[in-house]
């Protein structure tokens, strides 16, 4: 995939310790790039980072706040993914101003860096389909379709999504913005989770506890949603304009958070559950759905596994990991990179 445009290229990776950030960095490794990261330490206990030993894998591993960072002219990145924020929605009722702050102002000190970075082609930094006012309606929203955040991760995104339109505008920058679905993927471990829910849940043989069951998302592989930030990423090394926002999400209808429970309780029958209707948080969104449109006439991207192919690959891993110990996410890649 990709045609081979990562190899022997120096990517930075800022939040590499967390989820999403250590699946791009290890499919980076894997692919031959020069993976560098900046973070904080791994959040989580397991972590994924730390089941994949990623810190020797990379070129750089630095774990501290981006605010921290005096340059990153020493490492010389090609190419930038800025995933670092506060990415936990419930969290940040609990601490506003430190997530407003740590989102908003990492992303735009990592912009600063760049800027003054001569080897940077361009930065991919990644937002949320949280950054769109709710409509409440039952059609995927589009790039160009009204931002609006009433709870503090969705206004830190749009705060972020503003920053980097200045940069584009006042100082020339190759800014592509990602905007992903609901990530689906073994290896997560963070708080109030669905999956991680159920695969903690389920390890201890206990119930998981949902909540807003009927709540829909556009649920989606991790993979899917890395693929088009690698995309993106691929066109600023060609030197192509991609500047702007752009929805990867899946095809076809969301699924609810009871049909997700299901559908992973077919693959781990021990799954079981209660529901309690309370919401996890203020300002609940409880139908969302994405159009990708513009990334697959623009990108030639599209997703290749399907929601239920999704919670089915990522029950597996947990699965898997639990009962043997073993680490699939390397043979997902593999499996992903071989579908067509």
């Amino acid at each position: 995939m990709f045609n081979n445009i990562y190899k022997e290229k120096k990517v930075l990776v800022t939040g590499h310790t967390g989820t999403k950030g250590s699946w791009l960095a290890y499919w980076l490794h894997l692919m031959g790039a020069k993976v560098y990261g900046i973070s904080h330490p791994p959040q989580t206990t397991p972590s994924h980072y730390k089941l994949l030993d990623l810190h020797s894998m990379l070129e750089g591993d630095v774990h501290a706040d981006i605010s921290e960072i005096k340059e990153i002219n020493s490492i010389s990145p090609d190419i930038v993914f800025h995933l670092a924020a506060r990415a936990i929605v419930a969290r940040t009722f609990e601490e506003p101003e430190y997530a407003i702050q740590s989102t908003v102002m990492g992303a735009t000190h990592i912009l600063e860096l760049c800027r003054t970075c001569p080897s940077v082609k361009g930065i991919v930094v990644v937002t949320s389909d949280k950054i769109y006012s709710d409509k409440n309606w039952n059609w995927g929203y589009r790039e160009n379709d009204e931002k609006g955040g009433t709870d503090p991760y969705s206004t830190s995104k749009i705060c972020v999504e503003y920053i980097s339109e200045c940069y584009r505008k006042s100082f020339g920058l190759n800014i592509a913005v990602a905007r992903a679905g609901n990530i689906l993927c073994g290896g997560d471990y963070t708080e109030k989770r669905l999956l991680p829910d159920i695969a903690r849940a389920t390890a201890k043989g206990e119930k998981v506890i949902v909540h807003t069951p009927n709540a829909t998302r556009p649920f989606q592989f991790v993979l899917e949603a890395l693929s088009g930030y690698l995309t993106l990423g691929k066109a600023i090394l060609e030197g192509r304009d991609v500047n702007g926002a752009y929805n990867f999400g899946p095809d076809g209808d969301s699924l609810t958070v009871l049909e997700v429970l299901q559908i992973a309780k077919s693959v781990w029958p021990a799954i079981d559950w209660e529901v309690d209707d309370t919401p996890t948080h203020p300002g609940m969104v409880y139908l969302l759905k994405i159009d990708s449109t513009k990334a697959k006439k623009e990108l030639g991207w599209k997703p290749k596994w399907d929601m239920d192919h999704a919670v089915r690959m990522a029950i597996l891993w947990y699965r898997a990991y639990y009962q043997t110990g073993h680490i699939l996410t390397e043979e997902d890649i593999r499996d992903y990179e071989g579908d067509e």
